[in-house]
């Protein structure tokens, strides 16, 4: 009998026996931790190893002995956001011409102008003159891309690596990070309540732009179909900008450098070369932008001028010169330590660290540390009665929490999903106490688990928008006197920086989360560098998640993928050989074997995979899934009635959903019990199948069952966290597919969270006094 370690049972075959007729019962034995693994906290698929070698097949109890079967390959049913797919794992095949590069520690602090607190307003002011066009940027970068089907050679590989960003097919080319980067969500948008609202409209630039730019594109060989993303990143007179400067192509997502040097020699000829000032500028652009995918919000200068060097730019240095004196990026020059003592020397120079960020990570960050400093200094001295009644009120855990919120602006809450009840209980005391209070989460599903806090609770991109939550004031802040965030480590700089502002003077803010899971999908990591920086009180819940599958979480978390006893088969291993049986064992598992063992319907079985691409990833998983569970001709967009999605209305933020019908005006989908229709020009661009998904797409929800499926080329990407992340998805049952032998407890003790590089600790330290 084939065992693994430590993660409970084996299935049980409908008769005893599987397919092959061996016998399939009992508890997992432990082996030792001796097998290498390559591992991420991404959700990227890896290029890797095969196969797990000698494994049986196995199901748990009731699984038919050979079920139908699943296509190892399954169709093309990527149909995400630009962001949604590439950010939560990438196919392993994108891009060409990327560039490797390590960034430097995460840790990192930041601080030009440490001193200088007095331009604080302005810095806001220019925040949010900058997010305004970012997010017009952004809505104009999701118009439709015509067939261009009749193109080749260059043209169609340019076109192809657009469209696979824009389908969710393939991520942008990465640089600082392995296997897959993060994207980079935009400002949290609206979800339609109430009634059916077609989904935000895309701004479409001026048809003689575009027309214009299809001029362009035809004479540097370029599909002239990606016309309208042209127009929307470079705007107004895009088409003469692109004439003059030919690598501002790379300003469109899935663009690659290597392409843009073929457009620039069609268009210049001799003029071309690759010691052409304009070429250095855009790609260190390009580059910054690969950094902040895969997580960073700043680059050190020897990271950042050594992968220009790779990338065949000939003046690193003056390539960046040449970015940051057209204001593409800034730099930041930061004492390597804030709080040893100025030189006596004047000639004596203090050791710095060189950043170069982009502007908007750059201005968000800062003005994300402004705001923390705000909060925690600007407390009322008169106001304590209420706060003081909501401590008295509390109890347990949840009682030394509201008393540190009674006394500080910034309080942190660390625990697993039993945890979840203490803010829960501080926001029932704070609310009869009297206050404002309210809790923000990351996904509806975050929302409906939180226990006490009907009227009171809703996601984050909710509350921003005005959608569920208290309203503004007359100065436009929220009219809170309490925000609890949970979900707190998805919270990305751009976000919490939103949120931050949005806080009056004198209110409390709470973060709370669990640290063990993936860090956000966009840059930053926001809530890491918090608990680094020590500047607020931190409360540590003694809450423990309960049950076999607690336990076997809670030994995740410290790097112990432990044996559990689960004596009602709350965690099932299916041992698989190759990447065909996973699909195959998934959809039984789906389909068959948890409805009957469980009871849980397949509509509330999620399937986790590291990745979208290969045999074994989300759009193969979902191919195979819908043919078992809703088959149909897909007429709507590769829909029908019936399918489970997701859908992104912004990049980077999914919601999941269910196709409901379709006419005229687009697809009706039904997302966390609201109506939304998707116009027909952004179903290809904003939905996809969603019974499988990434571990980024499924952090902050849970089901009552969870099947993760780790197909033998999944080693590079596990890591502590993600194997943390996809196992707490599940409620009452586990079942893991598993095809990568002992790369699975090699990642849970050894692979830590790829660094991030960013400011925020730095800017905390020069403006928050460090915590007693």
């Amino acid at each position: 009998m084939s065992t693994e370690p430590g993660l409970g049972a084996e299935p049980e075959a409908d008769e005893g026996t599987t397919a092959g007729g061996t016998t399939e019962t009992g508890h997992l034995t432990d082996r030792a931790n001796d097998a290498g693994s390559d591992g991420a906290e991404d959700d990227g698929r890896s290029a890797g190893t095969t196969g797990s070698g000698d494994a049986g097949a196995g199901s748990v109890s009731g699984a038919a002995a050979d079920g139908d079967a699943a296509s190892g390959e399954g169709a093309g049913d990527g149909r995400t956001g630009r962001r949604a797919e590439s950010g939560d794992g990438t196919d392993g095949d994108a891009g060409a011409g990327s560039v490797s590069g390590a960034a430097a520690d995460g840790d990192a602090a930041s601080g030009e102008g440490a001193g200088e607190q007095s331009e604080a307003a302005a810095e806001l002011a220019a925040q949010r003159v900058e997010r305004e066009r970012i997010a017009r940027r952004k809505a104009e970068k999701s118009a439709p891309i015509e067939s261009g089907t009749k193109l080749s050679g260059k043209a169609a590989d340019l076109l192809a690596a657009v469209r696979a960003v824009e389908s969710g097919g393939q991520p942008a080319t990465t640089v600082f990070a392995a296997p897959e980067p993060s994207p980079r969500p935009a400002a949290p948008a609206p979800e339609p309540v109430r009634r059916p609202q077609p989904a935000p409209a895309a701004a479409v630039p001026a048809t003689e732009t575009i027309e214009a730019v299809r001029r362009v594109l035809t004479d540097g060989g370029a599909p002239e179909s990606v016309a309208p993303q042209v127009a929307a990143a470079l705007g107004e007179g895009a088409a003469t900008l692109l004439r003059e400067d030919p690598w501002q192509l790379l300003r469109v997502s899935g663009v690659r450098p290597d392409q843009a040097d073929g457009f620039a020699r069609a268009l210049l000829g001799a003029e071309c070369g690759p010691d052409d000032e304009r070429r250095g500028r855009a790609v260190t652009g390009w580059l910054l932008e690969q950094a902040a995918v895969a997580g960073h919000t700043a680059l050190e200068m020897p990271a950042l001028t050594a992968a220009l060097a790779r990338g065949a730019v000939p003046d690193p240095e003056a390539a960046v010169q040449g970015a940051l004196a057209e204001g593409d990026a800034l730099v930041f020059r930061d004492p390597l330590d804030p709080g040893a003592p100025e030189p006596e020397d004047d000639e004596e120079e203090r050791p710095v660290r060189v950043l170069v960020a982009l502007e908007r990570y750059a201005l968000a960050e800062e003005s994300l540390a402004d705001g923390l400093a705000r909060l925690v200094n600007s407390l009322a001295k008169d106001a304590s009665d209420p706060w003081e009644a909501a401590a008295a009120a509390a109890a347990g855990g949840a009682a030394e929490l509201a008393r540190a919120v009674a006394g500080h602006g910034l309080v942190l809450h660390t625990g697993g999903e039993a945890a979840r009840a203490e803010p829960a209980a501080l926001l029932g005391a704070a609310r009869a106490a009297g206050l404002r209070a309210f809790a923000a989460t990351h996904t509806p599903d975050g929302s409906r688990r939180l226990a006490g806090g009907e009227g009171a609770v809703g996601t984050v991109a909710d509350l921003l928008s005005g959608a569920a939550g208290p309203g503004r004031d007359t100065d436009g802040a929220l009219a809170l006197d309490l925000l609890i965030v949970l979900d707190a480590p998805q919270l990305d700089v751009e976000g919490a920086a939103m949120l931050v502002e949005a806080l009056p003077d004198g209110a409390r803010l709470v973060l709370s989360g669990d640290p063990a899971v993936l860090w956000s999908a966009g840059p930053g990591r926001v809530f890491a560098d918090l608990l680094a920086a020590r500047v607020c009180p931190q409360i540590a819940s003694r809450t423990p998640d309960p049950g076999p599958l607690g336990e076997l979480v809670s030994g995740i978390g410290v790097g112990e993928l432990a044996q559990v006893e689960a004596p009602g088969k709350e965690v099932v291993i299916v041992p698989v050989r190759d990447a065909g049986e996973a699909v195959h064992r998934t959809v039984q598992l789906v389909a068959d074997s948890v409805p009957r063992a469980f009871g849980v319907p397949a509509g509330q079985t999620v399937v986790i995979t590291p990745g979208h691409g290969g045999a074994a990833g989300t759009r193969a998983l979902n191919a195979a899934l819908k043919e078992r569970l809703n088959p149909g001709p897909g007429r709507f967009g590769g829909f029908d009635p019936g399918d489970l999605i997701v859908h992104s209305p912004t990049p980077g933020r999914t919601v999941p959903g269910e196709v409901v019908t379709a006419d005229a005006d687009g697809l009706h989908l039904s997302c966390a019990g609201a109506p939304v229709v998707v116009p027909r020009e952004r179903v290809e661009q904003s939905v996809r199948h969603g019974w499988a998904l990434t571990a980024h797409q499924a952090a902050g929800s849970r089901w009552p069952a969870a099947v993760v499926v780790l197909p033998g080329d999944a080693v590079q990407p596990l890591s502590r966290p993600w194997v943390y992340t996809a196992f707490s998805r599940a409620e009452r049952h586990l079942s893991v597919v598993h095809g990568v032998e002992q790369a699975l407890p090699k990642a849970v003790a050894e692979t830590l969270p790829k660094p991030r590089t960013t400011r925020l600790p730095l800017l905390l330290k020069t403006q928050v006094p460090a915590a007693d």
